[in-house]
């Protein structure tokens, strides 16, 4: 049985734990980083899961030196967002007028992951366990990992950065209250006729959250949050009806649609976990929070615990990376900024949801009212910005 002394275990190799890794690489920790599926080659096709990339999660990455390694020809920046109600309000944002160079870039999960899955390879003070995980206790001093191939890991923190169902969340006895939408994110990607602009468009419907992501060469993205029989109706329709009846959810714009691979689903849920830390133990990512996509700053949200967590270890001094006084800094400056999105997303879901006229009648007012205040605009262009 082989056994590793380490400063940092991260447990976990998405994105936001391999950000987290690579964000530490100068820190003076040593790292270990349990990953049993390391991410394959992307392919040729686009992926089913596309992310919009905030600026200041670019930057992030920039930092990291991932972000310049990235394939330009797969990124698309994204110039506008028009945003419409269920009753036809309108609400747009535009780089230009706000004095921005794009307002977001949209791209593939999998190059994002290979990029700093190619960064960690060069990373001397890091040791990747391709293993599952298998035993976890604290002790005063340390966490204590046992792997499911017998190795054992010992290290002052212990960061689950293992998802939505993270096991390490378990083993920790922290609780967390999941709210189900009784909703699916069904995703496809097209080619459209025209040229989209660089826009990104979103409509509030009967029947959920239509979005469509630009990406490069005419393609876009759909992600359309419906319920479930709505969704296994998307999932069941061959190619051309599929498209046919984005391309009409859509308004015809821009122009017909051809649908490049396959559609998939996944469930819509809200999570709110009880802590972010304890003695020796920090989370991450989906670990930490789940939040309704209809916004599109999943990803963003646990980049910014990952370059928070990192900033706090990386400036602890002589203290102990996991001293729950330390990691209670991590907590603190993160508690807000998931609380915000939560509640602010959760509120949405649930304002487009209601069927009440009146209710209906509000939101639309106030979103035609929102499109027509500049510096409100340019507030929650800021906000969404990280």
């Amino acid at each position: 049985m082989s056994a590793g002394n380490y400063d940092v275990v991260i447990v976990g190799a998405g994105i936001v734990g391999a950000a987290l890794a690579v964000a530490l690489r100068d820190s003076g920790l040593q790292l270990a980083l349990v990953e049993p599926n390391p991410p394959e080659a992307p392919a040729t096709d686009w992926d089913a899961r596309i992310y919009a990339i905030s600026p200041g999660s670019a930057a992030f990455l920039q930092s990291l030196g991932v972000w310049q390694e990235l394939d330009r020809q797969r990124i698309q920046p994204v110039y506008g967002m028009e945003i419409t109600g269920d009753s036809g309000a309108q609400l747009n944002f535009d780089a230009y007028r706000e004095g921005l160079p794009e307002l977001a870039w949209i791209m593939e999960s999998s190059r994002i992951a290979r990029g700093l899955w190619a960064a960690l390879q060069k990373q001397p003070n890091l040791t990747i366990h391709a293993a599952g995980t298998a035993q976890l206790s604290w002790s005063a001093a340390a966490s204590h990992l046992v792997l499911d191939d017998g190795a054992v890991l010992t290290a002052q923190l212990l960061v689950g950065a293992d998802g939505q169902q993270s096991w390490v969340r378990e083993q920790a006895g922290i609780a967390s209250r999941r709210e189900t939408y009784q909703q699916f994110g069904v995703v496809a990607n097209f080619v459209a006729q025209q040229a989209h602009r660089g826009i990104a468009r979103q409509w509030f419907r009967d029947d959920g959250v239509l979005a469509w992501l630009p990406l490069p060469e005419q393609h876009i993205s759909m992600v359309w949050s419906t319920d479930a029989t709505h969704a296994q109706a998307l999932l069941a329709a061959d190619a051309l009806d599929l498209a046919d009846e984005v391309a009409r959810a859509g308004g015809a714009k821009p122009g017909a649609l051809r649908q490049t691979g396959g559609a998939a689903a996944f469930a819509l849920s809200l999570n709110r976990v009880e802590s972010l830390v304890g003695p020796r133990l920090a989370l991450v990512g989906d670990a930490a929070h789940g939040v309704h996509p209809l916004a599109g700053q999943g990803v963003n949200l646990g980049l910014r615990d990952a370059q928070s967590l990192a900033q706090v270890l990386i400036a602890r001094g002589a203290a102990n990376c996991g001293e729950l006084a330390l990691l209670r800094r991590y907590e603190r400056a993160r508690k807000g900024d998931i609380a915000t999105l939560q509640s602010v997303t959760d509120g949405l879901h649930h304002l487009f949801r209601n069927r009440q006229p009146w209710v209906a009648k509000l939101r639309n007012v106030g979103m035609d009212m929102a499109n027509h205040v500049s510096p409100l605009k340019s507030l929650l262009i800021r906000q969404a910005l990280g």
